[in-house]
């Protein structure tokens, strides 16, 4: 700093103004200059050891080939508003050595008004760079500081009248320390002066929000007094501490990246990967994953079984090779589905060395009930992994401004620093429910962070047609952040919708061609099953390809019948699945809500004591965990000799998703086309199975409607689930079904089955037209109502896609956001319901609902941990309100890591709970019960 030629004043107030107080920096201030060098040094490792190529790449192409620098640049600036009256004020210590430096403000005045550090960061590289940039390059750099604490404010709130003078610092002493500042940083990184630094290209929007995730990584990582403890003399300040210190920080912290670069690979790649030759339509999709000529959205259809997730899995390995991507993200459906695929993924990471497959993080509220996860996730004592606290709760004095504050770290982690809140996708390779993927398109705090961490990866979602016309909306806004931002993307689904499809090649096309809003693309329809729709932007015109192949297994004839009974007790369902395995087979019985599913298995059960088998969502996590793996142990691709003679599986939606067993005979409750296809997906899945010889042919009984006065009548949960009008439509298709034979064709007649359900020409007979017709309005005014809900909390209001930078995007932001609970609630439209821990109270202490003792307040002890969690139970919608208004935690779980925040139902020693008007109880085979409670 000798060689700046600062005069002694300026360098005695550098010497004072400060960064981080005593009490946030491990017992010494740590000035200012410190903090901005150590961000400086973690940002020069995040370079060498963390960031994918293609951001390398991006940063060089936006410096002129500097982009090291740049990067490490802009890091290290994040906090500069920091020396400021406003921020100097925070601290009775630090302020008065600032002021005996001959630094002055008005305490009283800094009272009118709250201006937080990220702003007046903003607002003074407004004013040091306008002097010397260009200003486009001004207008997309100070966002990204003064958005730094998670959200972006507009240009006005720090405009000349806006700006409190008083706050940011009246007169030229304060001017001329703010530049020297920013010059001291620009100097020590390795620039010239503040004209070098300018940027030669302005990247897109997209680009910007990844590169201010990044920032806040870098600034989050330098917060940690552990390794940056507070340095209170500025001799004592340089690069080369900062360096000593990031260093020993990254090792601690064990922090790396992925894949780094990768060659792109040839040959067979699932042979390679998984040990069995490509089929057809795998290797269609590596061919077009190795030959297109920019990132590109790819769409994945094809039947059930088909392969499509490891065929994504290789693609995404050669996507990454070629277009610089450092990891994967996987989103599933459920966190159900996303269980086995964590255990697939790291399966096939392994194949790669490094110890690659140590590092996949799953995402989701129920990992602790993963046994593999835990396995994974076990303290690392050698390596000094942060085993808890709260380093990252407030980085800064003003953090109660900025909403920072988050609940106690994990303990665990393949990189516990990666899964702290709202940091779980910069881990390189990720596994989660698609929920993580939706949170990066919403106008909520940090999710600059969230975007970061997808942007890096190839991007791979899976059962995408789950997604009801809410959840799209989040889908849709993602595609075209990500197509903005050039990340490959690979969506797998049975069979899409022909509306969908459009929806979604539209977003990802107009993301990539930077066009400003949605965009009307000519998609074709796939000429075959399965398929490939690849779609990218190339020399500004979007290109849609559609390729398709035969599938692996012949398709076969499906029988179909219908079984009238829209009874809540499904009397006859049950007596038509007792004659279809009276003399043995596999029946999977599909009901659409878990009272008539529990109501069907009751009566079955009586007739096949210990052979019939419930699934649904009311089940505690421990015996939805235990059915499932039985289910699959019996009727997976491996069971051989395990296939019992005879068994029954009752379930509602949970057999639709990646359940994958073989049944002989499937009965159902009619549901929209698409889902009830998935549900036909269970039906002779595995070749070479042993069947009885009444039950060779594969067979589809459909229920859950009965005859009506002219149009079918129903069943109400049905309704109350899907909706009256697809229900009719897909009751028609299946009625001209058994008009012209009765079968189907699977898996070739499945996109036309579903494009006739979701098209727009009228399928239902002239008989039902009246209640087709109100039935469709009532779900069309149903579908804009939801989409316009939606609508409040995407990433981008309406109208300012077409925006140049990231000012003034959280304009509107969703208020009262706190948690992933609070986030799941914004992408998941529905009633809100809520998670249970369920305990049995026993004299004058507790059990868990296994038995196991606990103490008198509930204490749960390491070695019962297991027994405890796995009593965690959702509740229907209905009892939410009561719930979480009579409902607490369980005294012995204060300061519990995981069951601190869970909310206790104790079973009284007659087996019930009241909760509101309901009487509650969990029977080890029903799982929970409800019913009306008695007056008394």
């Amino acid at each position: 700093m000798r060689q700046l030629s600062l005069s002694a004043e300026v360098m005695e107030r550098l010497g004072v103004v400060w960064g981080k107080s005593a009490g946030k920096a491990d017992g010494a201030m740590h000035l200012l200059l410190g903090h901005l060098l150590d961000t400086a040094a973690v940002a020069e490792l995040m370079w060498d050891r963390f960031l994918a190529p293609r951001t390398k790449r991006l940063l060089e192409v936006v410096s002129g080939g500097r982009g090291r620098m740049l990067f490490v640049w802009l890091c290290a600036v994040h906090d500069v508003g920091k020396a400021t009256p406003a921020f100097q004020e925070f601290d009775a210590a630090g302020a008065a050595r600032v002021r005996a430096s001959g630094l002055s403000w008005r305490s009283a005045a800094l009272k009118s008004k709250r201006w937080r550090h990220d702003k007046a960061g903003g607002r003074l590289l407004m004013d040091v760079l306008g002097r010397e940039w260009r200003p486009e390059h001004v207008g997309w750099v100070w966002p990204l500081i003064a958005g730094h604490h998670g959200a972006f404010p507009s240009a006005g709130v720090l405009g000349d009248r806006a700006v409190p003078q008083e706050h940011q610092g009246r007169g030229a002493q304060w001017g001329e320390v703010q530049r020297a500042l920013v010059e001291v940083v620009t100097r020590c990184v390795g620039f010239g002066g503040v004209a070098a630094v300018c940027p030669r290209v302005v990247p897109s929007r997209a680009e910007q929000l990844e590169l201010s995730g990044l920032i806040v990584m870098a600034d989050w990582i330098a917060s940690d007094s552990r390794y940056f403890p507070g340095i209170d003399r500025i001799d004592q300040v340089g690069l080369g501490v900062s360096r000593d210190r990031a260093c020993a920080a990254w090792e601690v912290l064990r922090l790396r990246g992925g894949w780094g670069v990768l060659p792109v690979p040839g040959g067979d790649l699932v042979e390679v990967r998984f040990g069995e030759k490509g089929r057809a339509s795998q290797d269609q999709l590596v061919a077009f994953a190795r030959e297109v000529p920019v990132p590109a959205l790819h769409i994945v259809e094809g039947p059930m079984g088909e392969g499509k997730t490891k065929a994504a899995l290789v693609a995404a390995e050669v996507l990454a090779a070629r277009f610089g991507c450092d990891g994967v993200f996987v989103g599933m459906p459920t966190q159900a589905t996303s269980d086995p695929m964590y255990g697939q993924v790291r399966r096939w990471l392994k194949e790669f060395g490094g110890g690659l497959e140590s590092q996949v993080a799953l995402l989701h509220g129920k990992r602790m009930f993963n046994p593999e996860w835990r396995e994974a996730s076990a303290p690392d004592v050698a390596g000094g992994c942060c085993s808890g606290g709260s380093s990252f709760d407030g980085i800064d004095e003003d953090d109660e401004l900025y909403g920072i504050a988050s609940g106690q770290a994990e303990r665990h982690g393949p990189i516990e620093w990666f899964l702290g809140r709202k940091r779980g996708l910069l881990c390189s390779f990720a596994v989660g429910t698609v929920d993580q993927l939706l949170f990066a398109a919403t106008r909520t705090r940090h999710v600059m962070l969230r975007f970061a961490g997808l942007a890096g990866k190839v991007v791979i979602i899976d059962e995408v047609h789950a997604a009801d016309v809410y959840m799209q909306q989040f889908l849709v806004e993602a595609l075209r952040w990500l197509g903005q931002a050039g990340v490959p993307v690979v969506l797998l689904s049975a069979t899409l919708a022909p509306a969908q499809r459009r929806a979604l090649v539209g977003a990802y096309v107009s993301g990539q061609g930077r066009t400003g809003g949605p965009v009307v693309v000519e998609v074709p329809e796939p000429g075959g099953y399965p398929s490939i729709t690849g779609a990218y932007v190339q020399d500004g015109r979007a290109e849609v390809v559609c390729r398709s192949t035969a599938s692996w297994r012949e398709s076969y004839p499906v029988a179909l019948e219908w079984l009238p009974d829209a009874s809540d007790g499904g009397e006859a369902v049950a007596e038509r699945t007792a004659r279809e395995v009276a003399g043995g087979g596999v029946a999977l019985v599909v009901l659409n809500t878990v009272d008539r599913a529990q109501g069907v298995f009751r009566a079955l059960d009586a007739r096949f004591p210990g052979e019939v088998h419930l699934l649904h969502g009311r089940l505690c996590a421990a015996h939805r965990a235990d059915r499932t793996a039985v289910c699959l142990e019996r009727l997976g691709p491996a069971a051989g000799v395990a296939r019992p003679g005879r068994m029954i599986v009752v379930a509602t939606q949970l057999a639709e998703q990646s359940f994958d067993i073989d049944v002989d005979v499937l009965l159902t409750d009619l549901a929209p086309i698409d889902l009830l296809l998935q549900r036909v997906g269970r039906l002779h899945r595995h070749e070479g199975t042993v069947r009885p010889a009444t039950l060779a042919r594969p067979r589809v009984v459909v229920t859950g409607v009965a005859p009506g006065e002219g149009v079918p009548v129903l069943h109400g949960g049905s309704e109350a689930v899907y909706g009256r009008f697809r229900l009719l439509r897909t009751a028609a298709v299946i009625e001209r079904t058994l008009a012209e034979g009765g079968t189907w064709s699977i898996p070739s007649q499945v996109p036309g089955l579903v494009g006739e359900v979701y098209g727009e020409r009228a399928v239902c007979p002239s008989s039902w037209g009246e209640a087709e017709e109100k039935a469709r309005v009532k779900w069309e005014a149903s579908e804009r109502d939801r989409a316009a809900k939606a609508e409040a909390f995407l990433l981008a209001a309406r109208g300012e896609w077409s925006r140049p930078t990231l000012s003034g995007l959280h304009y509107g932001q969703a208020a009262g956001v706190g948690d992933e609970k609070d986030l799941e609630a914004v992408v998941r439209d529905g009633k809100r319901s809520v998670e249970v821990v369920i305990v049995r109270r026993r004299g004058s202490g507790y059990t868990a609902l296994d038995g196991a003792g606990l103490g008198v307040h509930g204490e749960a002890s390491e070695h019962v941990l297991d027994e405890v969690l796995g009593g965690t139970t959702r509740l229907p919608a209905k009892l939410t309100k009561a719930a979480e208004s009579e409902l607490h935690p369980l005294d012995g779980w204060r300061g519990h890591p995981w069951l601190e925040h869970s909310l206790a139902l104790v079973l009284e020693e007659d087996g019930t709970a009241r909760l509101g008007e309901w009487a509650v109880s969990y029977e080890p085979q029903l799982g929970l019960v409800v019913r009306a409670g008695s007056s008394g």
